[in-house]
């Protein structure tokens, strides 16, 4: 089928309070998992390439964003593409190009008031090419190696309040925002705060989206899908399962040389994961009523 725009699942997701799965894709094989997973799920999906996926592959987008709309094409599920955590502006508008409805730019490093004229201006070219644009509030943390901030410290969190004021002057379609968790987690140990969900919900007039929910417990996931985050990101719990399945595969084949092998199992383990996690989420209900 042809490919599904994110806005139109995550609006369709916030109005009925549930949420969509977005996954974090680096080879073809996380691409195939991510939509064999969904498949199985019967559920709508998101496949997203980070500015640093792209930088793996040599900094070339167009190859594994082919990869993907050509897999979301064939898929019996509604699958959008999603360029994740952009800082380049020149990345940026390589977006409408290369299939993507929807690009969050994030400028979240930078203090408020430069966050706020940057990811406006962002906005403003984007909403010109009829793409969708999250961006983010507070520190998320744990990208580029570095280690996860603390999550209690002052300024982290997002602000309701400062929330409102950005969505307002930025014209942002979606906000990723720091509630607990942080990105790169290995352990599924992250403490969501919900009370400041709750707050930010009633704040902010556009759908919230979790960042760093590898490391969120499944009961503090279903408690923030319930408190309105309507888009959950996950990447390193992909990587993880198919790491692990690798692993395993090596330790009893040592005489594996052929890349099919254990590329085949660490792609399974990916789509069980994809599989699972949707579960959790419980947007399987809704997949019927998503189109393109």
């Amino acid at each position: 089928m042809p490919l599904a725009a994110t806005g139109e699942l995550l609006t369709r997701a916030a109005e009925a309070r549930s949420a969509v799965a977005a996954f974090n894709v680096i080879t073809l094989e996380h691409v195939e998992a991510v939509v064999t997973g969904a498949e199985a799920a019967g559920s709508p999906v998101v496949l997203q390439v980070s500015e640093n996926a792209v930088k793996f592959r040599y900094g070339r987008l167009l190859p594994l964003a082919r990869a993907a709309t050509a897999a979301a094409e064939r898929a019996g599920v509604p699958v959008a593409l999603h360029l994740d955590h952009v800082r380049s502006d020149e990345l940026l508008r390589q977006a409408p190009g290369a299939g993507f409805s929807s690009v969050m730019y994030d400028a979240s490093r930078l203090p408020y008031a430069e966050n706020l004229a940057a990811t406006a201006t962002a906005v403003h070219w984007a909403h010109t090419q009829g793409l969708w644009i999250e961006a983010e509030l507070g520190e998320v943390g744990g990208k580029d190696g570095r280690p996860p901030v603390d999550a209690h410290a002052p300024g982290a969190r997002t602000d309701p309040g400062e929330a409102q004021a950005f969505v307002a002057g930025t014209g942002v379609d979606a906000l990723a925002v720091a509630i607990g968790s942080a990105h790169a987690m290995t352990t599924r140990t992250a403490a969501l705060d919900h009370g400041l969900l709750t707050r930010l919900s009633a704040a902010v007039p556009v759908p919230l989206v979790l960042h760093g929910s590898s490391g969120v417990p499944d009961d503090g996931l279903v408690a923030a899908v319930a408190g309105g985050i309507a888009k959950v990101n996950v990447g390193t719990a992909l990587n993880m399962a198919m790491t692990a399945a690798i692993r395993r595969f090596l330790a009893d084949h040592p005489e594996a040389v052929d890349s099919r092998k254990y590329l085949s199992v660490g792609r399974e383990a990916m789509a069980r994961e994809v599989t699972r996690i949707i579960g959790v989420l419980g947007t399987s209900p809704t997949a019927g009523d998503v189109c393109p």
